[in-house]
């Protein structure tokens, strides 16, 4: 939830404020959170009370209401609002420079399969992710946060305002992965493509998968397999969950 007043995001979930708290605590500019869970944040309320930021205990419906939701586990911190970078060229040689793989998504709507996506990408160690500006895109929120478990303090989050224009600009750089359930291919290739060239994976919206122009400017489409592909039975659901296709994806794409 967004304080618009005060440019402010509120953070709540356990992990996420312990995983804040660890990693970049100089972001938290208030602290709430229970009796129960005071014990939890003794060294945190000292840092924050020596840079003089206000920290209280609250009842559980005041975090509800700092947050907007009833998942805030307990505490609930206030950071500046994100303002996500702009992708830009250089950024882009870094990364392949460096061999470093991306995912990019092409107007994933629910933050919090945008937040189970950021989770995974930070278990397998993918740490670049690219959203499109786009209104049907979710963009960092209290509620991808919170799903992220602390993965948000161990991503890079860029905007671009057109994804034909990243794709064209990888292009011969990374091989671009697209999703696609009429797809030949299995995410299995992806091991061997992974020692290539730093792949670039594209994740579709969750009801139309990624649009036919994107589609068209990818290297390579991939399917996950079910249990009747080789016999030609359908499957019993048409296709995964964006996140849940997210992990199996990363999953083949870094086993050696």
């Amino acid at each position: 939830m967004k304080n618009k007043l005060n440019k402010e995001l509120a953070v709540c979930g356990f992990s996420a404020v312990k995983t804040l708290e660890k990693n970049n605590k100089s972001k938290i500019r208030r602290l709430y959170f229970t009796q129960e869970k005071a014990p939890l944040f003794g060294g945190l309320c000292k840092y924050l009370s020596k840079i003089k930021a206000p920290y209280n205990v609250v009842e559980p419906k005041e975090l509800e209401k700092l947050c907007g939701s009833i998942h805030h586990q307990g505490v609930v911190a206030m950071i500046d609002e994100p303002v996500i970078e702009r992708l830009n060229e250089d950024i882009l040689n870094e990364m392949i420079a460096g061999n470093e793989h991306a995912l990019l998504l092409d107007r994933v709507g629910n933050a919090n399969n945008l937040g189970a996506i950021v989770r995974s990408a930070a278990f397998f160690g993918i740490k670049n992710i690219i959203i499109p500006m786009d209104e049907a895109q979710s963009s960092i929120t209290t509620s991808s946060y919170r799903v992220a478990e602390g993965g948000m303090e161990f991503v890079n989050i860029y905007c671009v305002k057109s994804i034909p224009d990243v794709l064209n600009a990888v292009d011969g750089k990374m091989i671009r992965i697209g999703t696609d359930l009429s797809a030949k291919k299995t995410v299995s290739c992806l091991g061997e493509l992974s020692r290539q060239k730093p792949l670039l994976i594209i994740l579709g919206n969750e009801e139309h998968g990624i649009s036919e122009q994107v589609k068209n400017l990818c290297d390579e489409l991939i399917i996950i397999p079910f249990s009747g592909m080789q016999t030609g039975n359908a499957s019993p659901v048409e296709s995964l969950n964006v996140a849940q296709a997210s992990s199996i994806i990363l999953y083949e794409m870094l086993k050696k």
